[in-house]
């Protein structure tokens, strides 16, 4: 009976613990079908009674009571769905509750693990080759004429470490990058001109790591560890960086913000990226690698607040300067 089939879809997926709750809109979908059905067959019984017999010929006690029956049919089919219609929105009401106390819940756990000592106190961590683990600065760079990119990374990745980090602009994705890919040495690419850089990064050590560069001639610095091992010119000379792209962790970009390679990926840990929209004199340099002074990007500072992480990356308290000094 139509009764029946009611009671059969609504005893189904009772609501136990690991069962999903049954959707509403499914079973109000059901009960419209099975409405239908009888509709249908309300109708070809008339029809049936039709042929055989003038509906009108029909003694006036049954024609009512098949027309009581239609409509008691009815009324109960439309309450239902109305109960179940309320059943829904009750529903997605709590599991948007649910939801928001999740987050709620989740948002205040990860606040209490990136209470870090203070807010720079942070590393990045990228434990394995895939083209879906990186960081995301959450600012983007102004124009820049000359800047001075430096951070702390630790990786024994071989060949290569990867990429520490790449700038994307729109029609160029490879504005600034800086790589270590294959048996290729550590090169920086600004306007997709590349100069080779004299810098051995990947023995499992921590590592500080400044370039500097100009427009003025394409000039560029390398310090490994507050040194200077390397300088050169013409490297996209008189080309100013572009505005408003992509900064990212970890990732060789191939389009602003995306398409990954896992061979070119970092693979290591690194903290305290730091960007200024000038060229660092070498001293200010030795004091940063050397502990000895606090000098945050004026462009990009390294603050938890501006680093987003994905895909498994993760970010840890760090050991302190002078922690990361000893592992050289």
């Amino acid at each position: 009976s139509a009764t029946g089939t009611w009671k059969k879809e609504l005893g189904k997926g009772k609501d136990t613990m690991g069962d999903l709750p049954r959707d509403p809109a499914q079973v109000i979908d059901q009960l419209s079908r099975t409405m239908q059905t009888l509709k249908d067959r309300l109708e070809s019984l008339e029809h049936q009674l039709r042929a055989n017999v003038s509906y009108a010929a029909l003694p006036n006690d049954l024609r009512e009571m098949l027309q009581r029956r239609l409509g008691d049919l009815e009324r109960q089919l439309l309450s239902k769905v109305a109960e179940l219609e309320d059943e829904k929105s009750l529903l997605h009401n709590e599991t948007s509750a649910h939801r928001q106390k999740t987050e709620t819940a989740l948002n205040a756990l990860l606040e209490s693990n990136s209470a870090f000592k203070s807010p720079d106190e942070f590393k990045v961590s990228l434990p394995l080759r895939t083209n879906y683990l990186y960081g995301k600065i959450k600012k983007t760079l102004p124009e820049l004429y000359a800047f001075t990119v430096c951070l702390w990374l630790r990786s024994s990745a071989s060949p290569g470490i990867g990429t520490p980090f790449s700038y994307a602009v729109p029609g160029q994705a490879n504005e600034i990058v800086l790589i270590e890919w294959g048996n290729n040495p550590i090169e920086l690419l600004i306007n997709d001109k590349v100069a080779q850089l004299p810098l051995f990064i990947s023995d499992g050590k921590w590592h500080h790591i400044c370039i500097t560069w100009t427009t003025r001639d394409g000039m560029w610095e390398a310090f490994q560890d507050g040194e200077k091992l390397g300088t050169g010119e013409n490297l996209a000379p008189w080309h100013p960086i572009k505005p408003g792209g992509v900064l990212i962790l970890g990732q060789e970009q191939d389009t602003v913000g995306g398409r990954f390679d896992a061979t070119q990926a970092f693979v290591g840990e690194m903290s305290q990226f730091n960007i200024w929209d000038r060229v660092l004199k070498a001293e200010d340099i030795m004091n940063i690698a050397n502990c000895s002074t606090n000098m945050p990007g004026n462009i990009i500072p390294w603050v938890d607040n501006n680093v987003d992480v994905f895909g498994g990356a993760t970010k840890w308290p760090v050991e302190t300067c002078e922690e990361l000094l000893l592992d050289l």
